[in-house]
């Protein structure tokens, strides 16, 4: 390709979104072709020769979008998802254009200043100590796992053991508390580490899945050792938020690292109408969030901060001969983070926090918080539904068929969670809550407003009374329309 079709591909590709994006409202709110549709659509032999770059732009768009799904829209209301804001598509595309590898500050002396700014800002408008580092990395997995594993290598060199350099063999045993309803994704982050996802102390929780402070007090009684507490931020289904306030004192007492698994409910600090909920967690030694969640950047992008730098670093440095040396007042992307060759996550997040600024972070969160609490209001006026968590900030779970008996609500509930998806007018999906089948909804998404909220309620009322009105006729007629 000569250098002069450059700005020609790049246009094409920038039509192909925009297209994509000014159109999806009018759209199915659901992909319109399967896994198995797309794979048929893609799947041919390598090619032996090569396309126009333009061509295969062309192509992909046209082979990719009927397998795409909505969620860059305003009626997504599935798995906790931000809908990728404008602003940081376009600074991830120049992030892409640029083909830098930002692994530390000498490679790119931008990417890591970028980094080190919107760092700041992010400690800033989250209020954790400002002192903390922060690892800029794929989302809520692995900014866990970093977490954890500055955690496991602290934890273990109080105790005379170096991790870092000896693994875990012979090693003592690591302790981890860890409440019953944490995030699946904390737990693969302890497999991951070798601390093993079923070999920690699971603690009771309550009906909408927070940590039960007598519970976790007698557990921790127990403990003797290196320890690490878990606790969390925003319980994926319903919001909820343990008691930081009356946990962590307890974990000091123990010696504990205490991390939080704050993927989305961290972001309650950033608002003065749900800080609340989240006092008392800058009282923890690490914490997790995404970017891609209610800071809206595109996918990829997670936050790692410790509030021990060194702790931090020990865990994740990668040293060589051939990398340059980082001198006072430098600071190397990839002291934070489990890749040296990496994206420069940095520019989007910088490029969203200046768009929005904290008033814009702040108005956005509260909107999506007074949008689910409306949602759920007019979704438990209508009759066999109910919402089975007080919305205290964006996620509420709804039960259809309430009132009769388990299997059955277990089954109409699952056939308007099909009958929505495949009515196409929203998405939201569904999950097992402490053996009830529910669905989920998640309100994130930087274009949900008021409108996109009611329209969505009506969609999930008119799913459910379509499933309840054919039910008794027989479980052919309740299933969607094909």
């Amino acid at each position: 390709m000569d250098n002069g079709s450059v700005g020609g591909l790049f246009r094409r590709a920038a039509e192909h979104a925009a297209r994509f994006r000014d159109t999806i409202s009018d759209r199915h709110q659901r992909p319109d072709v399967s896994y198995l549709g797309s794979l048929a659509v893609f799947r041919e032999p390598v090619p032996e020769e090569g396309t126009s770059g333009g061509e295969v732009i062309d192509d992909l768009a046209v082979k990719a979008e009927p397998g795409l799904h909505a969620m860059t829209g305003s009626r997504f209301f599935g798995w906790v998802i931000g809908g990728s804001h404008p602003v940081g598509v376009a600074a991830d595309w120049m992030t892409s254009a640029w083909g830098q590898n930002a692994g530390n500050h000498h490679a790119t002396p931008a990417a890591a200043a970028a980094e080190a700014v919107a760092a700041d800002w992010l400690l800033d408008l989250l209020d954790l100590p400002r002192a903390s580092s922060v690892g800029f990395v794929t989302g809520a997995t692995v900014a866990n796992f970093v977490c954890l594993a500055a955690a496991r290598g602290a934890v273990l060199r109080r105790v005379g053991w170096d991790v870092e350099a000896q693994g875990l063999f012979g090693a003592p045993p690591v302790t981890v508390l860890i409440g019953d309803d944490a995030h699946a994704t904390v737990f693969s982050a302890l497999q991951f580490l070798g601390l093993g996802h079923d070999r920690l102390v699971r603690i009771r929780t309550d009906a909408i899945g927070r940590i039960s402070a007598p519970a976790f007090a007698e557990e921790a009684a127990k403990i003797s050792g290196p320890s690490i507490v878990i606790l969390q931020a925003g319980q994926i289904n319903t919001g909820a938020f343990d008691d930081f306030a009356a946990l962590i004192p307890v974990a000091r007492r123990i010696g504990a690292w205490v991390h939080v698994d704050g993927a989305f409910g961290l972001w309650a600090r950033a608002t003065p109408e749900k800080r609340a909920l989240a006092e008392a967690v800058d009282g923890a030694d690490s914490w997790a969030t995404d970017g891609h969640k209610w800071l809206q950047t595109p996918y990829d992008c997670g936050y790692a901060i410790v509030r021990d730098e060194e702790a931090h670093r020990r865990a994740m440095t990668i040293a060589a001969s051939y990398l340059p040396p980082s001198f006072e007042g430098e600071r190397d992307p990839s002291h934070f983070v489990p890749e040296l060759s990496r994206r420069a996550r940095g520019f989007a997040t910088w490029a969203m926090i200046k768009h929005l600024g904290r008033q814009g972070i702040a108005t956005m969160v509260e909107r999506h918080c007074r949008v689910a609490g409306q949602m759920a209001e007019r979704l438990s006026g209508e009759d066999g539904i109910a919402v089975l968590n007080d919305v205290v900030l964006n996620q509420f779970m709804v039960r259809f068929g309430e009132g009769r008996p388990g299997e059955q609500a277990d089954r109409l509930t699952q056939q308007t969670i099909e009958r929505l998806q495949a009515d196409g007018v929203c998405f939201a999906g569904g999950a097992t809550w402490h053996g009830r089948k529910v669905m989920r909804v998640s309100v994130i998404s930087w274009l949900i407003d008021d409108e996109a909220g009611k329209m969505a309620a009506d969609a999930i009322v008119a799913a459910w009374r379509a499933v309840r009105e054919t039910a008794a006729t027989g479980p052919e007629s309740a299933r969607p329309p094909s």
